[in-house]
């Protein structure tokens, strides 16, 4: 039976917080020939999400090789690239789509006093459940769905704060009734071409109501964020100190690509230098599921399989050869391999 088939292990889903819920609804969270199952119109826990991409993947005739990571991609004198696995494994291919995304390296700001602060200190990435945190005087970073997901929920057992550099941008989830995906699907822009014009955008907390109304009842709280932090406490902006027994970081996420740093891939950053997922410095490179990749989607379940079907017929389509009459002669494509 072909690898593919087999059932995949525990993938980055289930390393999760436990309540999380995605805020696209089913129908608009499947990859291409397989819709989830259950309530299109529901939106879909870690669990279940979870669930769906490995069944999709056991139904898959390719070879899916888990507990291979890639530690080291080569650029070989002869051409093509060269794959190196933490197993010892090494695999040759003329072309490689890096397909790991843009949240594998969680990202945590610098904060004034961080080093000397006494409490605890978590990204969202290390964040299960608010149990732990019962009773306790409690800081989210971050203006992210995630961040006021957290926020709301750690409110109903803890004394939380949210704290972000500007105003919160809360949007309303069915406005005139509808889903706004739905909207954003029906008017083609969520598949738009608009990558470039739409990097450093910060996408609006979606939002049915539940945490304008949680917000307005102070659970949990809204505030600038802080000046610095400073043993067990945190400095306002207006110079008041408060104690807090922990921070919870929700301020995103990163590409996690260290593998392709000798390849000349990435920027002085870590970030791929591509154009449309396409790889701009480095021949037959090509990416999927990177932030506004292509379009408002792109990073997500929903754009993830168009962004694929693109990137894929770029690297394999024939590549076009000048020759000394001018005449372009269509060379062989290649063998596409997509490392996961």
């Amino acid at each position: 039976m072909p690898r593919g088939r087999r059932a995949l292990r525990r993938s980055c889903w289930w390393r999760y917080y436990d309540s999380l819920t995605l805020f696209s609804p089913a129908r608009y969270c499947a990859l291409p020939g397989m819709a989830l199952a259950g309530d299109p119109d529901r939106y879909p826990t870690r669990d279940a999400l979870a669930g769906y991409l490995r069944a999709y993947a056991a139904t898959l005739d390719v070879d899916i090789r888990c507990g291979q990571r890639v530690t080291a991609v080569h650029r070989p004198d002869d051409g093509g690239l060269q794959i190196q696995t933490q197993s010892g494994a090494t695999l040759r291919s003329p072309r490689l789509v890096a397909a790991t995304g843009a949240f594998g390296a969680p990202h945590r700001p610098a904060l004034a006093g961080v080093e000397s602060f006494m409490g605890t200190v978590m990204h969202a990435a290390e964040y299960r459940a608010p149990h732990r945190f019962a009773g306790q005087r409690v800081i989210v970073v971050g203006g992210g769905n995630s961040a006021v997901q957290i926020a709301v929920e750690l409110a109903e057992v803890a004394a939380v704060t949210i704290v972000t550099r500007s105003p919160l941008r809360l949007r309303a989830q069915r406005p005139l009734g509808r889903d706004v995906h739905w909207w954003l699907t029906v008017t083609g822009l969520d598949r738009a071409p608009l990558g470039r014009l739409l990097q450093g955008r910060t996408v609006p907390v979606l939002d049915t109501g539940a945490y304008r109304h949680a917000l307005a009842a102070a659970r949990p709280a809204h505030r600038r964020l802080f000046e610095r932090l400073d043993g067990d406490s945190v400095v306002w902006p207006d110079g008041r100190r408060e104690t807090v027994d922990a921070i919870v970081l929700a301020t995103g996420y990163r590409p996690d690509l260290p593998y392709l740093a000798a390849t000349g891939a990435l920027d002085d950053d870590g970030r791929p230098l591509h154009r449309a997922g396409i790889s701009t410095t480095v021949a037959g490179l090509g990416y999927v599921g990177l932030e506004y990749q292509r379009t408002f989607a792109s990073a997500t379940v929903r754009g993830v399989g168009a962004d694929a079907r693109w990137v894929v017929g770029r690297l394999a389509a024939p590549k076009r050869v000048r020759t000394t009459h001018g005449r372009a002669l269509a060379a062989a494509p290649c063998r596409v391999c997509a490392a996961r």
